[in-house]
């Protein structure tokens, strides 16, 4: 008979942020414990909430499976006495192994004898096997912060409090960080108690009695369901931001909704305020009317039953009325500082130590921005709107809504330069220059926003390298692999834009080493800022589920024109299958593999001896002239493969390491130029075929 096993540990609250990861990493490590130990289980189920990880796992057989496994040892000529007995060398092996020498057989492999021996390795009871190394799961975990708490100094996200380890009906008294596995487990932190788990499967059921729904969807669903009870009974509309809905999800174990209200005035502030204040700082649910117009509601998720949910209600209504109030005092008391005055209080905010202020940043930004801005070739209108969109550029960070709601950088930007009557584009600018913020997010609609969205990023991945400051491994502390994922973004949008991200890396590097705050060498933080952005675009086409090989094609040429990347790994992938790529990919490694051997580049059409050389030296100068005038990749790739044909017969009748070495350096000059032109799109040799 089959078994179910069930797995809980048992901790302090958890970060709500962290728990959906932390069921899921358990639930992998669980799984693939079983199959690395040869126990074949059906089906896993996930469980968490903020004081506990679970798993299920359902049909677990009762034993490993045996396993039988061949060992080669020494050579027969060292294994074999010449008598023909067993030497020492084979009776060591013999032992080491665990098997009798009667077992011991000799093979060939690859013209030599071996003497090789099957190993049987019975399976063991698998509640045997549990006992012995299960807790190894819990030692593999990984968290993106720990705690210490006990003698063992033992690294968890959360003290541990209790495990339940059942195998059915029974215990498997495991031990980790100082508590051993037992039945218990708790409910509901004041609503629930300690109750005795009796079979691994009334796990779930067990637990919805003390007030505790250990399933996340399910809790996600009821929290839905709430909602949209609310809602119907009040004719309302409640917008559901999913990070807000998962994060308080993973707050509560037993979720209720409840709502509540506040005074008409404060719906004077701008609609944005409002639901920041109710979102990031008290975990709230705006109320919008039908038509998207915000009412003096909110609703919250209390951790409980629907016992005295009026006092609830109201104990939440005094905290967002003070929140509210300190909101209205900083938006009225920001609407009396000018946009300059602002502005020179930049100069008092400290941007990165060895960096100076944030007023010196906005200036870099500023020169980076006009400087892309004047080789875009904008109208002056543009360009005055440029202008003085970049001069004031994260003025509202100097004010105090901004100061207590870092989220409304930008909006609140937009929000007071149209109350002090500047120019709504410059305005718009100032809102999009932080666009996108995470992703999913709007993306700027403005010329103008975008070249700032693009200089911040620029400015602060170059100021970053610039001294000395990268991510590292899984680490990103100053979030540049989200800055350049936001550049790469905004050029595949934009790619109208044509500015190349070698331009804007030089343009960023300049203004730094103007302010004499670039520490290392120019040309290896350009390397550097190169080489991420490559990796970046790499995550980006394997998301895409572009073929490694094809991805590694294309990083290996040119990446200045990000989205002209793209289109090469999208036309590449639109090839592989296709009949005649293989013989296209041959010929142009045929040119690589000799070109390298090549000293010049200029050809000299008056030493062609053969016809096909000067056939191929035709169908070079042609591909050039489709491919600068080519629209999309597909188009490059077409001019390029018209070559192909030229290629193969050059090889096959002509020689080009000849004796002559004038005639030979031509022909290698000529394959010089060939590969130049097809290394712009690929370097084919990255290219691997079946079989290969």
């Amino acid at each position: 008979m089959n078994h179910n096993f069930l797995f809980e540990i048992g901790c302090e609250e958890i970060p709500a942020r962290f728990v959906r990861d932390a069921a899921n990493q358990l639930a992998d490590k669980v799984t693939n414990w079983f199959a690395d130990h040869r126990i074949s289980i059906g089906s896993i189920q996930t469980f968490a909430t903020p004081r506990r990880l679970a798993v299920l796992v359902t049909e677990v057989d009762k034993k490993q499976t045996d396993r039988a496994e061949l060992l080669r040892g020494p050579a027969a000529k060292i294994a074999k006495q010449e008598d023909g007995n067993w030497s020492k060398a084979a009776m060591g092996f013999a032992r080491k192994n665990g098997v009798e020498l009667t077992s011991l057989e000799l093979r060939e492999e690859k013209g030599t004898e071996y003497v090789y021996a099957v190993k049987q390795e019975i399976g063991l009871q698998t509640e045997e096997v549990i006992s012995n190394s299960f807790s190894s799961v819990l030692e593999s975990l990984t968290f993106p912060k720990t705690m210490r708490w006990e003698a063992t100094k033992t690294k968890f996200i959360r003290p541990i409090r209790w495990i339940v380890c059942l195998l059915n009906e029974d215990v498997i008294p495991i031990s980790f960080a100082g508590v051993t596995a037992d039945r218990i487990t708790r409910g509901h932190r004041f609503l629930g108690e300690e109750i005795s788990i009796s079979t691994a499967d009334q796990y779930q059921l067990a637990l919805q009695e003390q007030f505790v729904e250990v399933d996340m969807d399910k809790r996600q669903n009821h929290i839905r369901l709430q909602l949209l009870e609310l809602e119907q009974q009040n004719s309302w509309h409640i917008p559901i931001d999913t990070e807000l809905l998962e994060e308080v999800t993973q707050l509560v174990e037993y979720p209720t909704v409840v709502s509540g209200q506040f005074a008409t005035e404060y719906l004077s502030l701008p609609r944005e305020v409002l639901i920041t204040t109710m979102r990031e700082h008290q975990r709230y649910f705006p109320v919008q009317d039908r038509s998207g117009t915000l009412l003096p509601y909110f609703i919250t998720i209390r951790n409980g039953d629907k016992n005295a949910l009026q006092y609830v209600s109201q104990g939440n209504e005094k905290v967002l009325r003070a929140r509210l109030a300190d909101a209205q005092f900083f938006y009225l008391e920001d609407q009396k500082l000018d946009i300059d005055k602002a502005k020179e209080k930049l100069e008092h905010i400290v941007y990165q130590e060895a960096l100076g202020s944030m007023a010196a940043r906005v200036e870099r930004s500023k020169r980076l921005a006009l400087g892309v801005g004047e080789k875009l070739g904008l109208t002056e209108e543009e360009s005055e709107q440029l202008l003085r969109a970049a001069s004031i550029a994260k003025f509202d960070q100097a004010t105090q809504i901004v100061g207590e709601f870092p989220e409304l950088e930008g909006y609140m930007g937009r929000e007071y330069a149209l109350l002090q009557g500047e120019n709504p584009q410059v305005a718009q600018a100032l809102y999009e220059q932080v666009l996108p913020r995470h992703a999913g997010d709007e993306l700027p609609t403005s010329k103008i926003g975008t070249i700032l969205a693009l200089a911040d990023r620029f400015d602060s991945l170059a100021s970053g390298f610039g001294i000395g400051l990268s991510a590292s491994g899984s680490q990103d502390p100053y979030g540049f692999r989200k800055k350049a994922a936001v550049v790469v973004q905004l050029f595949m949008h934009y790619h109208m834009y044509n500015f190349s991200l070698t331009n804007w890396i030089d343009l960023a590097l300049a203004a730094l080493e103007e302010d004499g705050k670039l520490i290392h060498p120019k040309m290896k933080v350009k390397a550097e800022l190169q080489e991420f952005f490559r990796l970046r675009l790499k995550a980006l086409l394997t998301e895409q589920s572009i073929r490694y090989d094809i991805i590694d094609a294309v990083l290996a040429s040119e990446i200045d024109n990000l989205p002209f990347v793209v289109q090469k790994a999208a036309v590449l992938m639109e090839c592989v299958d296709q009949h005649n790529f293989k013989s296209e990919t041959e010929g142009f490694i045929r040119v690589a593999n000799l070109a390298t051997k090549g000293m010049q580049q200029v050809v000299n059409e008056s030493l062609f001896e053969a016809e096909e050389e000067t056939a191929l030296y035709q169908a070079f100068h042609t591909a050039s002239e489709e491919v600068n005038q080519a629209q999309n990749a597909s188009d490059v790739y077409k001019a390029l493969s018209k070559m192909v044909p030229a290629i193969h017969t050059f090889f096959d009748h002509v020689m080009v390491m000849v004796d002559s070495e004038e005639i030979k350096e031509n022909r290698l000059a000529l394959l010089k130029n060939i590969d130049q032109l097809v290394k712009t799109f690929a370097v084919f040799d990255h290219i691997v075929f079946e079989g290969e």
